[in-house]
């Protein structure tokens, strides 16, 4: 069939956008109208009659708009005319109903067809003019949802019987969608909901034809109006030099990301700029970063929560559009010339799931998006108009396959293609899926990695991984047809083997089809898919992606090298520079005039673990799971040098010792090298393989004689320097599996004494051990002590605490959002105070170095948690204005690294391969500080109601009732008022307000505040007042408060699963937890305790401590206990507590 017989008829407007055209003779078919159509059409015509209405007043309200805006300039109004009277000539027809049958070759493909049907249901339902019959027993749950198509659009396009649904559409009802009543079997029957939105005004203009310059300025000043901007706003006045230029202002925030290391290779890398600047555009993380070759900087495109999953740009590359995967996903729009968000799509997928397949049609009106749920959601977007919900949604059944890949039609927006690994999906408004069967061509054609419209555009090209080239037809019924012909819909007609290797890429550029393969070979074919040029020679990677500058090759002189193509005339092959991207994250430019490869940037290709910066210089060390150790300098951005171990050995960790002449770094596979630190290579002649597993810990002791590693078998290992032939060497001294659960610090410090260095390990199983260096010697480690840190929480990193006071403390962070103190010798808790809360627990944590002496006095922590990095001004007093957090990597932060003078932190991303340093500003901490307000100003936020709130009344009658308690409630003395309460009194009253501390921690706090002036003072403290209480009361309370989620995991360990399928403890069972485990109770304890909470004592027992129990040692547990005690029986009946079912927060 020639392109004339398939493609539609098409009249290209002044801006180059292909438009359908009309025929004016009418379709047989439209005179079918069946009664109930024909009885609502007078109301029809007169809501449309309103509509036309509208239509013009919002057509004056801009001709006096545009006036104001451009005066001299021609007046396009005749289109507009000429489309309003071709869409009153198709108004006039009457809604018909279409039967369609389709017939399938089963020897060479199935297809499945969805096409638009309209249910009349009211007098607003008839729109288009094409009202085929819905049939009543469609099983299928496809669904189409159009709330923004265009009416004039969609009318021009009847005479070709297809349903082109424009995205400006004025829709006023729902109308369904089906399949045609004779459809065969195994043939899928869809609906679509239309559902209008009033966007008259905009709709008109879209009418108008506009070269490019114009549409865009029009597009922009559309989005300025839109959010109330002035129309020289910089979007619309700034050129593509000032993304770049200095940014003089005051920073704003504590924390701004300054660089980006690594870059995602799994998505693509753009060619935003012209040669003279050399602009790339690419993804790390969840920021987009804009990165300037000749000029060494980067612009981040910073506002995702989520890592980023799709990027794509318009033709033109003004406009850049980023997506991402995860919960409360975003699409947003950005101006590349300023860097600024025009418009961001919050909902676009209600699932939460993301967007899997992205792309923008050349002259960037509109954007597809493909979800990544179980069932995926195709949406179209025109987001120049600035709104939230799709013009057009469309649900696709599992059996489709998981379509990762979408491309517009380069000339028609309303024809896209997509593809998963199995199957291409071709959508012309009208949706056909085809899918190959083995016995469509009898060859093994391989998995779909890429799908392209043909250079004729008559065609659809995909791209195997087998190399070879699937051709189908592009089937569209002529408008001319004198019966109804069908929907347009693809079939295959050629499978091309083009090469052995798979192919990954496949684009055009110019007159050429551009492929990339699996062996780094770029090759060009003509549109008969022959061969032109290739590149071959360049010893690449598997291509991941091929961006071609947007500026045109400059044309041969006698200077100028290109190479000759392989064609039989030998003509020079002229091509536009492109840019290259790698699956072993490598990033190369090429230059053809004369065939110049640039090496870009090479980034590790695995999971990035472990860095470490240098102590005295701005170097930082970055480690990969692929075994490469890179070196950069951080103030420059300039990569020093790197080495590439054998394969097998992944980086884990690294850390440079005090001096900065060494480089310790542990691999996955339990190796140990030390490296020199300015060249990467061995200080000792062999590794150290003491280890099995993966080596998470290295650390140096102060002088540099020691080194300890920790691995992931729970075990310590000590390494120290020794001298043998006059030669300092490093040998193994011993090891020991002194942990039972995995090791979260392992830490040096330094006898005050003696000068001598110590070392600490914590684990999450809630052990601290000191190790004693001295007694310790070959293959023998010995221990000096063993502490319990905790009692339900774990700990989950350690540091030692600067110098604020007297005291020497160890800090210590544990899972339930505390930060504890701990004397550093006799190793008591002496404070617990209430941590950064910033969803997870904090799982590392520096201390800031001073940058001058007179900063000693004021320290500041730099800490990490699951997915943000944080500040926090020392000393921590459980004020919450004194942290501070970002987001840094979404899918989890794996280390973190501080420079030498404070300057920056460094966070490390582990699977998104990616480092980012972080500039500090802490004037801006400290000023969120000060706007806090001061003494007990910031802690009366974190109660419920605050200083005037009931909880609050409340606790001040508790705090007094205590001290009546105290005198005696029946005595007839003159009651002396304190402000103060004894500490034997605390208990009563943190239990009294909904806080129950097990005794360990009632230790705690007693000795928090009896030693909490011992040091300056020499005395104990033995009463405590109100303002004290409260800041003791929340910094010890879990800061969600109780929750079903604990109770329930206390339950998944101790009991059994009942009949009901929940988890329940016998009743003899939980008696006997009670008075064995923990922190057991006495029998008669038990039963006192039970006779209160069921009511069986006097109201005010044991009100003082003289009074007994009545009825404790009359109870009958028998009776009042169930048999099994499941977790909401122990919570609400037994202890009659309302709990929240969750805290919502992670690490509880």
């Amino acid at each position: 069939m020639s392109d004339a017989e398939e493609a539609p008829r098409e009249a290209t407007g002044e801006n180059g956008e292909t438009e359908m055209k009309e025929e004016e003779e009418p379709n047989p078919n439209y005179k079918e109208v069946e009664d109930p159509q024909q009885e609502s059409k007078d109301d029809t015509l007169a809501w449309r009659e309103s509509q036309e209405e509208e239509r013009k007043t919002g057509e004056e309200e801009e001709e006096e708009e545009e006036k104001e805006e451009e005066e001299g300039k021609e007046d396009k109004k005749i289109v507009m005319e000429e489309t309003e009277e071709k869409a009153g000539e198709v108004q006039e027809k009457e809604a018909s109903g279409i039967q369609e049958e389709t017939t399938v070759e089963p020897q060479e493909v199935t297809e499945s067809m969805i096409h638009l049907e309209t249910q009349i249901t009211d007098s607003q339902s008839i729109t288009s003019g094409i009202f085929p019959k819905t049939q009543r027993g469609s099983k299928s749950k496809l669904s189409l949802q159009l709330e923004d198509a265009e009416t004039d659009e969609l009318l021009r396009d009847l005479s070709t019987q297809i349903e082109f649904l424009d995205l400006d559409q004025i829709s006023p009802e729902e109308q369904q969608i089906s399949s045609p009543e004779r459809q065969p079997s195994g043939e899928l029957e869809e609906k679509t909901d239309w559902m209008p939105q009033d966007e008259l005004g905009q709709e008109r203009r879209d009418l108008e034809p506009e070269n490019r310059e114009e549409g865009q300025e029009r597009r922009v000043s559309d989005i300025q109006s839109k959010a109330g901007i002035s129309r020289e706003s910089l979007v619309s006045s700034t050129t593509e030099d000032i993304l770049f230029q200095k940014d003089k202002s005051a920073p704003v925030y504590p924390l701004t990301m300054t660089w980006s290391f690594g870059w995602n290779s799994s998505l693509p890398v753009y060619y935003i700029r012209e040669e003279r600047q050399r602009v790339l555009l690419y993804v790390c993380a969840h920021t987009a970063i804009i990165y300037n070759v000749f000029r060494n900087n980067q612009y981040h495109l910073q506002g995702h929560a989520n890592i980023i999953s799709c990027l794509c740009v318009s033709e033109d590359r003004r406009w850049i559009t980023t997506a991402d995967k995860g919960p409360d996903c975003l699409v947003i729009i950005w101006d590349s010339f300023t860097g600024i968000p025009v418009h961001t799509i919050f909902d676009s997928c209600p699932e939460g799931n993301g967007i899997r397949a992205m792309a923008m049609t050349h002259d960037a009106k509109y954007l597809a998006t493909i979800s990544d749920a179980e069932v995926q959601k195709v949406c179209i977007w025109k987001w120049t108009l600035a709104v939230d919900t799709p013009a057009c949604t469309l649900e696709l059944p599992t059996e489709y396959g998981v379509q990762n890949y979408v491309t517009f039609n380069p000339t028609n927006n309303k024809e896209l293609v997509s593809n998963s690994k199995t199957r291409a999906i071709y959508y012309a408004w009208v949706i056909t899926i085809t899918f190959l069967l083995k016995q469509t061509f009898n060859k093994l054609v391989g998995k779909f990695s890429q799908s392209i419209f043909h250079l004729n555009l008559t065609q659809i090209l995909s791209a195997t991984m087998e190399g070879k080239l699937v051709v189908w037809d592009i089937h569209r019924p002529p408008s001319s047809a004198s019966t109804f012909l069908g929907f347009p819909y693809i079939k295959p007609c050629k499978l091309v083997h083009l090469q052995k290797e798979g192919i990954t890429v496949l684009t055009t550029i110019d007159s050429y089809i551009v492929t990339g393969d699996i062996k780094g070979n770029i090759k060009f074919y003509d549109h008969t898919l022959s061969i032109v040029n290739w590149y071959s020679h360049l010893k690449l990677g598997a291509i991941r992606t091929l961006s071609f500058s947007k500026t045109p090759a400059t044309p041969p002189t006698e200077k100028s090298n290109y190479p000759p193509d392989c064609t039989l005339k030998g003509d020079l092959f002229v091509l536009r520079n492109f840019i290259i991207g790698t699956s072993d994250a490598a990033v190369y430019h090429l230059t053809t005039d004369g065939t110049k490869l640039e090496k870009l940037f090479v980034e590790p290709k695995d999971a990035i673990c472990a860095i470490s910066c240098h102590p005295y210089q701005p170097l930082i060390a970055i480690g990969s799971i692929c075994g490469m150790i890179k070196v950069w300098n951080y103030e420059n951005k300039q990569y020093l040098f790197s080495r590439v171990f054998e394969k097998g050995l992944g980086v884990q960790s690294l850390t440079y010792n005090p001096e900065g002449a060494l480089l310790g770094a542990g691999f996955t596979e339990g190796t140990v090298y030390i490296l020199d630190a300015m060249s990467l290579e061995n200080e000792s002649p062999e590794p150290f393989k003491y280890s099995r597993t993966s080596v998470t810990h290295i650390s140096f002791s102060h002088d540099s004689q020691y080194m300890a590693t920790a691995d992931r078998s729970f075990t310590v290992a000590v390494y120290m320097l020794v001298v043998r032939n006059g030669q300092r060497v490093w040998e193994y001294l011993a090891r020991l599996r002194s942990h039972r659960k995995s090791i979260r610090s392992l830490l040096f410090g330094v006898y005050l004494d003696s000068n001598e260095p110590r070392l600490l390990s914590l684990g999450t199983d809630r052990l601290l051990i000191e190790y004693d260096l001295l007694r310790s010697y070959k293959d023998h480690l010995e221990v000096l002590d063993i502490h319990h840190t905790d009692q339900g929480c774990y700990p989950t990193c350690m540091v030692w605490y600067p110098p604020l006071t007297r005291e020497l403390f160890l800090l210590i962070c544990n899972s339930g959002y505390k930060v504890k103190l701990f004397n550093a010798t006799t190793k008591m808790c002496r404070k617990t105070l209430l941590g950064p809360a910033y969803g997870s627990p904090i799982e590392q944590t520096q201390v800031l170095p001073v940058r001058s002496m007179a900063e000693l006095q004021k320290r500041y922590l730099v800490f990490i948690n699951r997915d943000k990095v944080g500040l926090q001004i020392l000393p921590v007093d459980g004020n919450p204005h004194k942290t501070s957090a970002i987001v840094c990597h979404p899918n989890g932060v794996a280390g973190m690294a501080v420079s030498y003078d404070g300057r920056y932190a460094f966070t490390v991303g582990g699977h998104d391969r990616s480092v980012v340093q972080w500039k500090i500003t802490l004037s801006v901490l400290e000023a969120a500080v000060s706007l806090g307000g001061e003494d007990l100003t910031p802690f009366y936020g974190l109660l419920s109601g605050g200083r005037e709130g009931k909880f609050y009344r409340e606790l001040e009658d508790y705090f007094y009732y205590s001290q009546l308690r105290s005198q005696g409630i029946d005595t007839m003395e003159t009651r002396k008022v304190s402000e103060h309460i004894c500490l034997s009194e605390l208990p009563f009253v943190m239990r009294a307000i909904g806080f129950y501390p097990s005794e360990e921690k009632i230790d705690d706090i007693f000795n928090e505040i009896k030693f909490g002036e011992y040091v300056d003072t020499g005395k104990l403290i033995d009463k405590i007042n109100l303002p004290d209480f409260l800041k003791v009361y929340l910094n010890h309370k879990p800061p969600f408060g109780n929750t079903m989620s604990g109770i329930h995991k206390s339950f998944e360990v101790l009991g059994y699963t009942n009949s009901k399928g929940k988890k329940a403890i016998r009743r003899e069972d939980f008696l006997r937890l009670l008075v064995t485990k923990g922190e057991h109770m006495t029998e008669e304890e038990m039963l006192d305790c039970f006779a209160s909470l069921f009511g069986l004592n006097p109201e005010g027992w044991k009100s003082e401590p003289a009074t007994a129990s009545v009825k404790g040692s009359e109870i009958c547990l028998e009776e009042e206990l169930p048999d099994e005690i499941t977790a909401e029986i122990f919570a609400t009946e037994i202890l009659g507590l309302t709990i929240s079912e969750d805290s919502g927060q992670d690490g509880q």
